[in-house]
């Protein structure tokens, strides 16, 4: 007859055991299909100005196969109709991964764009060990499997019309809104090319733009503060995934870069160089198809709508 202590002991572990399995099934067989418009307003633009309604992808790690993600994608067009769309990279996660970035991304040609590479734009994939992230940024290592960037990169720029923005600048007009917009290639992998851009952003900004804002893959600091610098009004990036499994109640565990775990998700403020700017962090819409699983972190597109400041107060703000 066993004892009551150990009758307990198997009991807590059944329980254990059956938390882990729901918890698996919900991860890798619920959450990961929940893909949801995260909506926020920010008020940055001149008194007066317009709403400016921007559609923030990122991460969208595509495979041919996942044809889901490609029909809700596709959809977001009519739904949301956004007047430009922020791309923070990470399209392909499959060697035959641009046939669904086009079944899903198709819908978005004419609306103006633009668009930064992140390191699976590149590369394919690879597994890793998922409690590496926690002895922080995973490390650069070679890839074998070479993606095809210059199909994605005619696509994105010959087919939809976006503007490719990796260690670069540009100036356009959206409904009216005079925009600058800059920003660098994958700062993870240490493509990002900082140095560049004051000079480019500086001529552009003498046309006195309405908005400028900064494009990033991977929010590292030393990218924040640069943009920062640079006078950018809004700053947007992806990268972290928001954590992809995110503890209820406390959020991220990890960011895969250095940002602080409370800012690698959602909309915050990034303070630096005596200026405090919003920072829109997208948890992205995909995963690695070597780790398919989110949980609490449903993955996402971001609505922003830039708004006028206050005309009475000359505040503005986000929410």
């Amino acid at each position: 007859m066993s004892s009551p202590l150990g009758r307990t002991a198997l009991t807590t572990l059944g329980v254990v055991g059956a938390v882990g399995v729901g918890t698996a099934v919900w991860g890798m067989g619920i959450e990961r299909y929940l893909y949801t418009v995260r909506r926020h307003e920010v008020h940055i633009l001149p008194a007066g100005s317009a709403p400016l309604r921007i559609l923030h992808l990122s991460d969208i790690h595509m495979a041919p196969w996942q044809r889901r993600k490609q029909r809700w994608l596709a959809g977001l067009a009519d739904e949301l109709h956004p007047d430009l769309v922020v791309n923070t990279g990470d399209n392909l996660g499959h060697a035959e991964g641009l046939t669904g970035v086009r079944a899903a991304l198709d819908p978005l040609r004419g609306i103006p764009g633009v668009y930064v590479h992140g390191s699976n734009d590149h590369d394919a994939p690879l597994p890793r060990n998922p409690l590496r992230y926690f002895s922080g940024p995973s490390t650069s290592i070679p890839r074998p499997d070479r993606l095809d960037v210059g199909a994605l990169d005619d696509y994105l720029q010959s087919t939809l019309g976006w503007r490719e923005l990796n260690n670069a600048a540009a100036s356009f007009a959206v409904d009216g809104h005079a925009i600058v917009a800059f920003g660098v290639s994958d700062a993870h992998r240490h493509w990002d090319r900082l140095e560049v851009l004051p000079p480019l952003v500086d001529d552009l900004k003498a046309q006195s733009p309405e908005l400028t804002i900064g494009v990033s893959h991977a929010p590292y600091r030393r990218v924040l503060d640069s943009f920062t610098g640079l006078g950018a009004d809004m700053i947007f990036a992806g990268h972290t995934h928001g954590g992809q499994v995110r503890m209820p109640g406390f959020g991220a565990l990890v960011a895969n870069c250095d940002i602080p775990l409370d800012q690698a998700r959602g909309l915050s403020t990034w303070t630096s160089e005596g200026r405090s700017v919003p920072l829109n962090v997208s948890a992205g819409v995909g995963h690695s198809i070597y780790a398919p699983v989110r949980f609490a972190c449903r993955p996402e597109v971001s609505l922003i709508t830039l708004t006028a400041v206050d005309a009475d107060s000359g505040s503005g703000g986000a929410r």
